[in-house]
C-alpha cells in the first residue's frame, strides 16, 4: 500500500477499486476504532464499543425495506451500515464532532470512510453538527432517526431534541446514559469538567422520566422505554 493511509488527509484519502482485502486489513490495523464493524474477509475493526451488544437493545426492525434512516452522531458508522444491511432504501450518516479532529486518529473521520469503502456501502455522508441539524441539510425527514449515545453530550439537550424531532417523520430511537434513577420526578444530573468517565464532553445524566418528558415536550406523541442495561437506556419516540 506504500503508506497510502498515513500520507492522506480525510479529503485526500484515496482508496483503490475494487476493494482489496489486504489494503482493508492494513487500514484497519493502522488506526484506533470506536465501533466494532465486520468488514468481511475475516476483518473486524477493533472497536472500543460493544456495537453488536448495543444493537440488540435498540429494537431496530429486522426489515427496513423501503424505509429511510438518519444516524445522528454516526462516528464510524456501525448503525448506519446495519440499517443499510437491513434493507433501508436510503441511509444518511451525520456527524461533525467525531469527524473534525485531524490531530486525533480516533476522531479524524477516516474510520467511517474506510468502513464505507470496504463494505461497498451507499450510505450518504453528511457533515453537520446536532446544533445545526435541519431537514434541508440532511435531505428531508426520515422514517427512523437514530440518536445513540449523543444526548448526554449536549450542552443544550432540549435544542438537540427539537432538531431531532424536526428531521423525524416516524420514530426516533434514542439511547443514552441515565442517572438519578431513584427519583420519580423528571430531572438531570449535571457533570462538571470530566466528572463522568473523565470525559469533559459528558454534561448530563437524565433520569428516564426526564427523557420521556423532554421528548414529549418537543413534540413526540408516544414515548416508550424499550431496554435498559446498567446506566444505559433506550427509548422509542413516535411523532
Amino acid at each position: 500500500m506504500g503508506g497510502l493511509y498515513h500520507a492522506c488527509s480525510v479529503a485526500e484519502l484515496e482508496l483503490p477499486e475494487p476493494v482489496d482485502p489486504a489494503v482493508v486489513r492494513e487500514l484497519v490495523s493502522s488506526r484506533p476504532w470506536f465501533h466494532t464493524i465486520d468488514l468481511g474477509h475475516g476483518i473486524v475493526t477493533p472497536g472500543l464499543d460493544e456495537s453488536a451488544a448495543k444493537l440488540a437493545l435498540l429494537g431496530l426492525p429486522d426489515d427496513l425495506t423501503g424505509c429511510s434512516v438518519l444516524d445522528v452522531g454516526t462516528f464510524d458508522g456501525y448503525f448506519a451500515f446495519e440499517a443499510e444491511r437491513r434493507g433501508a432504501s436510503r441511509v444518511v450518516a451525520a456527524d461533525e464532532f467525531c469527524w473534525s479532529h485531524p490531530e486525533s486518529p480516533l476522531l479524524d473521520g477516516k474510520g467511517f470512510d474506510i468502513a464505507r469503502w470496504a463494505l461497498g456501502s451507499k450510505v450518504e455522508k453528511v457533515r453537520v453538527s446536532v446544533e445545526d441539524l435541519t431537514p434541508e441539510l440532511v435531505g428531508g425527514r426520515f422514517d427512523y432517526v437514530l440518536f445513540l449515545g449523543v444526548l448526554y453530550h449536549a450542552q443544550d439537550p432540549m435544542r438537540y431534541l427539537r432538531n431531532v424531532f424536526n428531521v423525524c417523520e416516524g420514530t426516533c430511537i434514542l439511547e443514552t446514559h441515565v442517572d438519578a434513577l431513584d427519583q420519580a420526578r423528571p430531572m438531570m444530573v449535571f457533570y462538571p469538567g470530566g466528572a463522568l468517565n473523565n470525559d469533559p464532553s459528558n454534561f448530563w445524566g437524565p433520569n428516564p422520566e426526564c427523557v420521556s418528558a423532554m421528548l414529549t415536550e418537543v413534540g413526540f406523541t408516544e414515548v416508550a422505554l424499550v431496554a435498559e442495561a446498567g446506566s444505559r437506556m433506550t427509548f422509542h419516540a413516535r411523532r
